[in-house]
């Protein structure tokens, strides 16, 4: 199959862009030591234009102790030396936009890394010093100060609070090497700034906004009552000031913002994404929603309505680093999606689950705005059972063993069915341990395969991006302009685009005759002998 041929660049490119997350120990090992590195995604850059994206979102690549999978930043100027150097990394930008790629980095404001010179500076300083100001350091309650400051609840589960052998507590909203920083000290805003910067200047076009709604903290740290108290560390307003001034300096560059944005009130939502602050955040609810019919167009509907008022793009995910993989989420009965809901051994039908992520690939790339594809989405791969002894994500730990944690979607890639380890890197045994059965699903087999979960995300990227039925809106459009519903039976969704192009599918209906008069471009499996679509199975049309 013939490579895309890069897109013209456009001002406005991610409105409707593809991008496609790259979580860089994972994705493919270039000097063979196990870990994935940027020499394996420079290697990788042919397949990544072969599939079709716009942009790569690369999660944090800086230096960390990684206790949290990178999110744990102890220098944005340097890049981890697992990966690489810094040198590799403005290789890589150059070289991926040189194809007609672009790439987004990953920023993480709440917090650092416990071994950031900041920290490390702050604990040599001691209580009451100037140093411990940039962080939430407080003293304990308590006859002796031995109970934490308050009684928030960490993200990870448990106490937020650490204490220090000087009686002192520091805040951690989420594993306790990821000290909070401090945002109402002008040295971090600064210091944010600065990176912006010096990232702008070696070509990213974007940056994501880890955890975008929980930097700026009440000064007073109080406790809080959820559904009473008016919430201390989510969402505050203090935050648009900060990202009004990050705008300014994207605008110099052209530069984008993603933010991560869990927010259940719509018009909070939309706040962030006001023409002077963010350019898109991420629709989280959109992921989490069941295999159901009715819920899913609700969350369309509800997505759309929340980006109207302020001409934002929406954004489609199925999956992330984060997240039970679409495979193995769908093929459970119980399809919704929780962090906390994630269980040792729950059984799940992988032929199912396969049926229904090829459906919901077209469905997400079929609705109008930017899609987002994580690593290994492409090829279909289930979540991994990780042994427990080999678990490394805190969320398993903090959860007192009985969480799995996001190991199981992190696993290395499969490249190549006949090497080892299925051609992730070398002859070394990759850092997390990848399932023997995964070289049924190395790249290279699918490749050659037309009937693929791999052909068919090529297929579909293709005639996205070259279809005309799937073209943004003019700037400043309403952002559910581009989608007009159909009418449909019990447990089918049906809508048109623009130009006659119509995206159908069959969650849980019986088979669906399709509309007369159109041409099948795509479906993500065989209509049946009628020519009706089948239930969990999708199709493109056009006039």
């Amino acid at each position: 199959m013939a490579a895309i041929q890069p897109a013209e660049a456009t001002v406005e490119w991610w409105r409707d862009a593809a991008i496609y997350q790259v979580y860089v120990r994972s994705f493919a090992d270039g000097d063979g030591d196990g870990t994935g590195d940027l020499a394996g995604v420079r290697s990788r850059l042919p397949y990544l234009v072969e599939l079709g994206v716009d942009a790569l979102w690369f999660t944090p690549w800086y230096l960390s102790p990684l206790a949290d999978g990178g999110y744990d930043v102890a220098d944005y100027r340097t890049i981890d030396p697992a990966f690489g150097t810094l040198a590799e990394a403005e290789k890589l930008i150059a070289e991926a936009r040189e194809l007609g790629i672009r790439t987004i980095v990953d920023i993480v404001p709440n917090h650092v890394s416990d071994q950031h010179v900041w920290f490390r500076s702050a604990l040599a300083a001691g209580p009451g010093s100037p140093e411990r100001e940039l962080f939430h350091f407080r003293r304990g309650r308590g006859e002796s100060g031995e109970l934490p400051p308050n009684n928030w609840v960490s993200e990870f589960g448990g106490v937020p609070w650490t204490r220090l052998d000087d009686g002192d507590w520091y805040l951690h909203l989420f594993a306790t090497g990821q000290p909070d920083l401090n945002w109402a000290h002008p040295a971090v805003r600064r210091e944010h700034e600065d990176v912006l910067r010096f990232w702008f200047d070696r070509g990213v076009a974007g940056v994501r906004i880890d955890s975008a709604v929980l930097p700026a903290k009440d000064p007073a740290l109080p406790d809080f009552t959820p559904g009473t108290d008016p919430h201390p560390f989510v969402d505050r307003d203090e935050l648009h000031d900060i990202y009004r001034s990050w705008r300014a300096i994207a605008d110099e560059y052209d530069g984008i913002f993603v933010g991560e944005v869990w927010l259940p009130d719509a018009e909070r939502f939309a706040r962030y994404l006001r023409p002077d602050e963010l350019h898109t955040a991420f629709n989280l609810g959109f992921m989490s929603c069941p295999w159901d019919a009715g819920r899913l167009r609700t969350s369309i509907d509800d997505t759309l309505a929340e980006h109207a008022p302020v001409g934002a793009p929406a954004t489609w995910v199925l999956s992330n680093h984060d997240v039970t993989r679409t495979v193995t989420r769908y093929g459970r009965e119980d399809t919704g999606f929780d962090f906390a809901a994630k269980a040792f051994g729950t059984p799940t039908d992988p032929e199912l689950g396969t049926r229904r992520a090829r459906a919901a690939a077209l469905l997400s790339l079929a609705l109008p705005g930017a899609v987002y594809v994580y690593q290994g989405e492409e090829l279909g791969l289930p979540e991994a059972d990780i042994p427990r002894d080999r678990i490394e994500d805190p969320m398993h730990f903090r959860s007192g063993g009985t969480d799995p944690g996001r190991d199981g979607c992190r696993v290395p890639l499969p490249w190549r069915a006949d090497a080892p380890y299925a051609g992730f890197g070398g002859d070394a045994e990759p850092w997390l341990p990848q399932p023997e059965s995964w070289a049924k699903y190395a790249a290279d087999l699918q490749s050659d395969d037309p009937h693929s979960m791999l052909s068919l995300y090529r297929q579909a990227l293709r005639l996205r991006r070259t279809e005309p039925g799937f073209a943004a809106g003019a700037p400043g459009d309403r952002a559910g302009a581009a989608l007009t519903w159909l009418p449909s039976g019990p447990g089918v969704l049906s809508f048109t685009r623009t130009d006659g192009l119509v995206c159908v599918v069959n969650l849980d209906g019986p088979p669906t005759r399709l509309p007369a008069h159109r041409a099948v471009l795509l479906t993500s499996g065989p209509l049946d002998e009628e020519g009706r679509l089948p239930q969990d199975t999708a199709v493109w049309l056009r006039s």
